[in-house]
């Protein structure tokens, strides 16, 4: 049977962009002639960014959270999810993420691998997952969400998870007995000398040669896992499972990824409108898909799955904590500029490096907010109505866990961790609200104190801690287990 190309089966073949040509047909759509450039780390740069304080918050009072539209203030429960809450959602949705279209398709999920292994000494069941979106109204592009989920068999579950944007692998895949080992080695001579038989006098030459052999067993006499170990260790040995779901699966890091992936599949190859989602929306509904299937899991505790991300993920971490309510617990690590970080601050990354090379992460609506020439005059942080505050108020009163290192170590100033911890005391007013407990400190953002390094602020759901490490949150998971069991439970 004939099988005639996309582009003669009545559809368009995708739009293929460079990153700077995704940019200026977005830029085109808003009608945005120029843009502001964005700053740079650089101290000698003519263009560098501010690292003042005093010059940081050119607008320091922050849009209310608790107050609607219309100028009502909210002072109730039933105000919060029936107005004020949905106003917030719409409002980042539109001028900051971007809006998920009603018509994403469905993803069906198969366990593509199962294994058992140990991890340290740690027994677990490893599942390689493949999420297939159905692409039947656009077959040209299609999308498979990988996810590894890796689940401890020495506790009674089912257990808690903790999902986490990363490359997906088998942390430790089982390995062949003595006599499998044996068989496979005997095959693999045979294949190669029958390719190439000159390698036989090699062979011979060390007839007792294995090239395949079995990795080193687990060590049953290592020490447990403490607070230096890899994060995934420390879940395991808590009791937790974890999953580790690949971002790029999803949508691709890039401005000319946006014509593929699941925001190239639903507009069918073509160029994204202003109110589409970006990069991190995708990412954030691609973990929601994800959670969908450890739903259907029963070794997972669905009503304990919690989501993490540090740097750009941490970014998204928020994003999916924020829209989507299942998540039950969330670690945002160093997610900086549209992550927690308050937009309207001018310290370190700026609004301007978001709507420039980061701008596939955001809404294209964003981007007027870095304008300089455009239908909406010069816009600035200062001119949007919502803020990273309001993000955090949207996963309230669930547990939310703010982490950062320290510049000296590596988690650079570039990120404003200042910033971020105004926004998360700004946000305890909705926290308190819900009846939850917030940072434990008063909600004036402008005058209260960032906590010394190393001194958590753990009493309450809305969490705050700076490590002494560099540009990771491993060295606050071992706060974050027993944080999050507590207020999970």
């Amino acid at each position: 049977m004939l099988i005639l190309p996309v582009a003669l089966s009545g559809q368009s073949e995708p739009v293929t962009f460079t990153d700077e040509e995704a940019r200026a047909d977005m830029l085109q759509r808003m009608g945005i002639t120029a843009l502001r450039p964005g700053k740079s780390a650089d101290p000698a740069s003519p263009n560098a960014t501010n690292y003042d304080e005093s010059l940081a918050n050119p607008c320091p009072k922050l849009p209310p959270i608790l107050k609607t539209l219309s100028g009502d203030r909210v002072t109730n429960p039933e105000q919060w999810w029936q107005e004020r809450r949905p106003e917030l959602a719409r409002m980042l949705s539109e001028e900051v993420y971007g809006k998920v279209p009603d018509r994403v398709p469905a993803v069906n999920w198969t366990v593509k691998v199962e294994d058992r292994e140990f991890v340290g000494r740690t027994p677990v069941v490893a599942k390689q997952l493949i999420g297939r979106v159905n692409n039947r109204d656009y077959p040209a592009i299609e999308v498979e969400i990988e996810m590894m989920l890796v689940v401890p068999t020495n506790v009674e579950g089912p257990v808690p998870v903790l999902m986490m944007f990363g490359r997906p692998a088998f942390p430790a895949p089982a390995q062949p007995n003595k006599e499998d080992l044996e068989a496979l080695n005997t095959a693999f001579k045979e294949m190669m000398i029958e390719a190439k038989p000159s390698v036989k006098e090699i062979f011979d030459r060390y007839p007792a040669y294995q090239p395949i052999t079995r990795l080193p067993p687990p060590n049953w006499f290592a020490p447990p896992p403490n607070g230096d170990s890899p994060a995934t260790e420390q879940l395991l040995a808590a009791g937790w499972g974890y999953a580790t779901i690949s971002p790029s699966s999803i949508q691709a890091d890039n401005s000319a990824g946006l014509t593929r992936g699941i925001i190239g599949l639903v507009n069918k190859g073509q160029p994204r409108s202003p109110d589409d989602w970006g990069a991190l929306r995708a990412w954030a509904w691609g973990a929601a898909r994800g959670l969908d299937y450890l739903e259907t899991d029963t070794l997972v505790n669905a009503q304990r799955v919690g989501i993490e991300g540090v740097s750009r993920y941490g970014k998204a971490a928020l994003v999916a904590m924020a829209f989507e309510p299942r998540f039950a617990t969330a670690l945002i690590g160093s997610s900086g500029k549209g992550g927690v970080t308050l937009h309207r601050r001018i310290f370190g990354e700026t609004v301007e490096n978001l709507t420039g090379w980061g701008s596939h992460w955001m809404a294209g609506n964003y981007l007027k907010y870095g304008a300089d020439r455009s239908p909406y005059g010069k816009m600035t942080g200062c001119d949007l109505p919502v803020d990273a505050h309001m993000m955090l108020a949207l996963c309230a009163p669930r547990p939310v866990f703010v982490s950062y290192g320290i510049p000296e170590k590596g988690d650079a100033e570039w990120l404003d961790q200042k910033g971020s911890y105004m926004a998360t005391i700004a946000a305890g007013v909705a926290y308190k609200l819900l009846g939850a407990k917030d940072l434990g400190v008063s909600n004036d953002y402008w005058s209260e104190k960032m906590p010394a390094v190393n001194t958590g602020l753990l009493e309450g759901e809305l969490a705050w801690r700076q490590h002494d490490g560099g540009h990771t949150d491993q060295p606050n998971v071992q706060y974050f287990i027993p944080w999050a069991e507590r207020f999970m439970q």
